[in-house]
C-alpha cells in the first residue's frame, strides 16, 4: 500500500468512528429523554406528584389541595373522584371512611397543622385538619397526603359534611 492509500483509509476510519460515536450518542439521548419522561419512571412520577392538585368541594365552596409526594398520596388519588361524608372529630377535624386501605410506605408524623390532608391507617380514614388544639395523634401517626392551599377553615361547621374531591384541571400556561 502507498501512504496515500494508507492515509485515504484512516481518514474513512475516522470518518466511520464519527458517525459512529454520534449515532451511539442520539440513541443514549433518545433513552434517556424516554426514560426521563414516561409514566413509569420515578423522575415523571416524582415530577407528576410534587404538582399534583386536587378540588375538594364543600358546601358549594371548593377548595384547592397540593398534594405531598409519596405512595400513599398516589393510592389516594387513585380513588378519585369521591364523594363521602365526613364526620367530625374532637372539634379539630373532619374525617371520612375509603373504600379500601392505602399504601403506608408514606412518613408518619404525630403533630398537624391547619390545613392537613392525613391518613389514619388503622380505620383506613383521611382527615382534613381545620383547628389546632395543640394536641398530638395518637400512635401510629397519620401519613401526610396533602395541604389545602386556603381555605381550611370552611370545615369548621358542625357535624358531618358532605365533600366532593377531584383532580384539579390543569390548563396549560401560555
Amino acid at each position: 500500500m502507498n501512504s496515500s492509500t494508507i492515509a485515504h483509509f484512516a481518514a474513512s476510519k475516522r470518518v466511520l468512528l464519527t458517525l459512529v460515536l454520534a449515532v451511539g450518542l442520539i440513541v443514549v439521548g433518545e433513552s434517556e429523554a424516554r426514560h426521563d419522561f414516561s409514566s413509569n419512571s420515578p423522575q415523571a412520577s416524582s415530577k407528576r406528584s410534587q404538582n399534583m392538585k386536587i378540588n375538594i368541594t364543600i358546601r358549594d365552596r371548593v377548595l384547592t389541595a397540593t398534594l405531598v409526594d409519596n405512595a400513599t398520596a398516589r393510592d389516594f388519588v387513585s380513588f378519585l373522584p369521591l364523594k363521602v361524608s365526613m364526620n367530625d372529630l374532637f372539634g379539630r377535624e373532619k374525617y371520612g371512611e375509603l373504600p379500601k386501605p392505602l399504601s403506608e410506605d408514606g412518613p408518619r408524623k404525630d403533630r398537624y397543622e391547619v390545613g392537613d390532608i392525613g391518613y389514619w391507617s388503622p380505620d383506613h380514614q383521611f382527615a382534613v385538619y381545620y383547628r389546632q388544639d395543640g394536641e398530638t395523634i395518637p400512635s401510629p401517626g397519620i401519613i401526610p397526603i396533602g395541604r389545602i392551599d386556603s381555605g381550611a377553615e370552611a370545615f369548621n361547621v358542625p357535624g358531618s359534611v358532605k365533600v366532593s374531591i377531584e383532580i384539579a384541571k390543569v390548563y396549560p400556561v401560555d
